[in-house]
């Protein structure tokens, strides 16, 4: 997250003697940092596997306590994380680097994100944790992942019947994307969510109409993976206050509208060593076996472990029935879909899974709005690094809205993802090195699409009602 001032510190003034141990800086408290900032509520905040936010809201005179592992959640009641009643709590454990003020929110208030922990370990199955293990593990081979994301989303209102209705009424063209017209109706959210993001130190430098009527897209610099996960997280929650303050719902649901674009959570990946970009070509490689996309041979074996485990990685990429409504859409009002059918890669080309928009990085475009950005980073992270160590060639780059006859097709629905997951050893262990949290995770998938599944919907009925 953003980095915080805190309070300084003036050292013992006595002369230490000669043979002293240099002196230890002190060590700076949870409480510090918040009263430092006038904050005098932190909501310590994690999510379970779903992505929802949980949080107890802890008054400052209690942050002694929540930094020392005192604040326990039922971690069933708390969502899919792995427990079940009977189960000792998850112990919030927060994380200071992660503090951050919202008083556009609530004046005195502050998120701190967290990793829940059992019985004094790192919880195996909470998200943040399978991230920093994913990274621990780069970490070894000497490597650390910068990640940026696009945050798209929908601003809605719920209607008395139970439908959806564009929260800006006039808006409603076919073809809204980048209307200045309708940037400037929602000029006070917009401005809004900006200023925000740029007093927390994110560096927010767009904000734009999307695709859809009613969909809009704020970008921010890019950041270590953990940090982005984190801001991803905050994002959504500062985007859903605010929004509903307005009178209005902030939804990243993937396709709240069958006839327009879907909402993606795009990431643009790459790896640094030692301070160092390892994606770009060195400079004294003549040439890069001819793909003429500028990247190292390390990038190419970190874009063909993607490729390669394409199909798996939409389980946490896409994670939700109705993502598939959005994958699976052959148009859409504005004509495009922008979502990838095939684990294809390319240059400077909106219509691949995986983009290369110069050689510093790669964009990760078959994510949705709906997925957790701990899992989804986390498991792209392990099937690149597997292609690195397996030296997997992805290919030839496909060209302008092609793709290579022998990519793979992207699960069709939920439950393909699922069974695609399974078969996949890799992305099934990825998760804190666990095949069970990957299994678990599995089953739980699998259980939301037969849920689905089992509802009869008002499509059944038209068609089946009077068939024969």
């Amino acid at each position: 997250m953003t980095s915080v001032a805190t309070p300084a510190v003036t050292p013992a003034m006595e002369p230490a003697p000669v043979t002293a141990a240099p002196a230890q800086e002190p060590t700076i408290s949870l409480a510090d940092i918040a009263r430092a900032h006038n904050v005098r509520f932190l909501l310590a905040t994690f999510v379970d596997m779903t992505g929802k936010p949980c949080a107890k809201l802890v008054p400052v005179e209690a942050a002694d306590e929540l930094e020392k592992g005192a604040m326990g959640f039922a971690g069933y009641a708390a969502g899919l994380i792995g427990q079940k009643p009977q189960d000792a709590d998850l112990i919030a454990v927060p994380d200071l680097a992660s503090f951050t003020p919202v008083p556009f929110i609530k004046e005195g208030l502050a998120i701190i994100h967290c990793d829940p922990h059992v019985n004094g370990t790192p919880w195996p199955y909470a998200p943040r944790v399978i991230l920093k293990n994913a990274l621990a593990r780069l970490e070894e081979k000497g490597m650390q992942a910068k990640v940026g994301a696009e945050v798209e989303y929908f601003l809605v209102n719920k209607n008395d019947d139970g439908t959806l209705s564009t929260a800006d009424a006039r808006d409603d063209s076919p073809r809204p994307c980048y209307d200045a017209r309708g940037v400037t109706r929602m000029y006070e959210h917009l401005t809004s969510i900006s200023e925000a993001m740029n007093s927390l130190g994110w560096g927010n430098y767009a904000n734009d109409h999307e695709d859809a009527a009613g969909q809009f897209e704020q970008n921010f610099n890019y950041a270590d993976a953990l940090t982005t996960a984190d801001r991803v997280v905050s994002l959504r929650y500062i985007l859903n206050i605010l929004a509903e303050q307005r009178g209005m719902t902030a939804t990243f649901m993937p396709k709240p509208f069958t006839d327009r674009t879907g909402t993606g959570l795009h990431f643009h990946l790459s790896l640094w060593s030692g301070g160092e970009a390892m994606f770009p070509q060195a400079e004294d490689t003549a040439h890069d076996g001819g793909r003429g996309l500028g990247l190292s041979g390390l990038a190419y074996s970190f874009i063909g472990g993607i490729l390669d485990h394409a199909p798996a990685l939409q389980a946490f990429l896409a994670p939700t029935v109705n993502s598939y409504k959005r994958s699976g859409a052959t148009t859409s009002s504005s004509g495009a879909t922008w979502s990838p059918r095939k684990a294809s890669y390319g240059g400077n080309d909106r219509t691949h899974m995986i983009r290369v928009p110069d050689n510093n990085r790669i964009e990760l475009r078959s994510g949705d709005g709906s997925a957790n950005p701990y899992l989804a980073i986390a498991t792209a992270v392990a099937a690149g690094l597997d292609g690195v160590e397996k030296s997997i060639d992805p290919g030839t780059p496909s060209g302008p809205g092609e793709s290579r006859p022998d990519a793979h097709f992207l699960p069709a629905t939920l439950l393909h993802a699922v069974e695609a997951l399974r078969r996949d050893p890799v992305i099934l262990a990825s998760l804190s090195g666990d095949p069970a949290i990957g299994a678990y995770y599995a089953d739980a998938k699998e259980d939301e699409f037969l849920s689905w599944h089992n509802q009869v919907s008002d499509w059944e009925i038209r068609t089946y009602l009077t068939s024969i």
